[in-house]
């Protein structure tokens, strides 16, 4: 008997010591964690128009670096308008200057029967080449330009998207933090009610088990959060993120009409490819109409010292080569360029209708978890937490209510970063 006596008391001692350096151990996250979020508040925190300035999306009264998700774009469009100006100029004249006769034999020996020729010569174009080419060129223009357009609200999307999941990640790390204070609380009212004897040993290690299970989730939502704003930052090039957002989420507001509006940008950029595709049968086919070349120059005889003038003209026949390679191609662009822009308003009705819909769904449940579900649920809480201070309720009575909070809070959170991500959608559908 005094031998099991003794060894009942070792494994209390080694089971308490355990709780003890477990004990010690949360703590240390704890107050690592709390000392993040200290720093986290004296931090400014970065809103949605500032995350917008920054990508150069609206302007800003500092002048915001060069973003290199715009530079491309800008280039392209730039480019397009420098082959305008190519396309207005016409073919450069040419000149020539032959020698004939020159150290033949006999009478064309040396350089006395020697005849040089100089002379000018401008290819004409003709079947309206000039007029097609900066038709062309113009609708192509309008293309990069369009494009460029549509390249600066696909990023101001991705920056809304971002930013939304930016601030759920924040708000996410808020609620790990009050899930981890709540447990605190909960390992510590046990730990007392069980030194006094109004609980068993085992509702003591669920708590501590609560917490570090509490614990392990804070550490993921720390690194989720950090790894938000990272992805938000490399939107506008910054290797790490200089500020945090706030767990508050802002409010984006969708255009009010969207659906068969043919001034969107996406069915403005299919339909400036179709006229693209359309002038470019103009340009090649008068490029199968040959161009003549004029010329005229003097001719001067060295044995006589004569000199006489010249005329000529040339023309290309169009034996085999009439471009009709480069037309067919052309109109087989035309055809599929027409069945894309086809594809591209039938998709973009489809995509505002469901997004719409979808956004109108998200907005609806915000509405409900916010007013009517999270508040009951903090009430029942509450009343738990206090039954249980006063020995009414049992310990997993507390869990299971704090979990069923924390659950409603989660999906708030979730549509609440939903809706965001679907106004920004909607946004880049209504882009102008």
């Amino acid at each position: 008997m005094p031998q099991r006596s003794s060894d009942r008391q070792q494994r209390n001692f080694r089971k308490m010591s355990a709780i003890h350096w477990r004990g010690v151990l949360l703590g240390g996250l704890f107050l690592a964690a709390q000392a993040t979020t200290v720093a986290a508040q004296e931090r400014e925190l970065l809103t949605l128009e500032a995350a917008l300035a920054r990508a150069g999306i609206v302007d800003s009264a500092d002048e915001p670096p060069e973003n290199p998700r715009l530079i491309g774009p800008r280039a392209e469009a730039d480019a397009a308008r420098a082959l305008v100006d190519q396309a207005r100029l016409r073919p450069n004249p040419e000149i020539a200057l032959e020698a004939e006769n020159i150290a033949g034999s006999g009478a064309f020996s040396g350089l006395q029967a020697t005849e040089y020729t100089l002379s000018l010569s401008q290819r004409l174009e003709l079947g309206g080449k000039q007029g097609a080419r900066v038709r062309a060129a113009q609708a192509e223009a309008r293309v990069a330009t369009l494009s460029g357009a549509l390249s600066v609200a696909q990023l101001g999307r991705s920056v809304r998207e971002r930013y939304v999941e930016a601030v759920a990640a924040a708000a996410r790390l808020e609620l790990a933090r009050d899930i981890v204070e709540r447990n605190r609380e909960l390992a510590r009212i046990a730990g007392v009610l069980v030194d006094v004897g109004r609980e068993p040993p085992l509702r003591s290690l669920r708590a501590e088990a609560a917490l570090a299970e509490a614990l392990a989730e804070l550490e993921a939502a720390l690194a989720a959060d950090s790894t938000a704003r990272n992805a938000l930052a490399a939107l506008w090039g910054e290797a790490t993120p200089a500020t945090d957002v706030p767990s508050v989420f802002p409010e984006i507001e969708p255009p009010a009409t969207l659906l068969a509006s043919p001034s969107a940008l996406r069915l403005q950029v299919a339909r400036a490819e179709r006229e693209a595709a359309d002038a470019a049968i103009a340009r090649e086919r008068s490029l199968g109409i040959p161009d003549p070349a004029i010329s005229a120059g003097i001719r001067r005889f060295e044995e006589s010292r004569d000199q006489a003038f010249l005329v000529g003209v040339s023309i290309p026949l169009p034996f085999r080569n009439r471009n009709q390679g480069n037309i067919a191609a052309a109109e087989a662009r035309l055809r599929a360029a027409t069945a894309r822009e086809a594809i591209a308003r039938t998709d973009f009705e489809l995509e505002v209708t469901q997004a719409r819909g979808q956004f109108l769904a998200a907005e609806a449940r915000v509405e409900t978890l916010a007013e009517t579900s999270l508040p009951q649920a903090e009430e029942a809480l509450r009343l738990v937490r206090i039954g249980y201070r006063n020995g009414r309720f049992p310990l997993i009575e507390v869990l299971a209510a704090a979990e069923a909070r924390d659950t409603i809070r989660e999906a708030l959170i979730q549509a609440q970063e939903d809706r965001g991500r679907l106004a920004a959608t909607l946004i880049w559908l209504g882009a102008q």
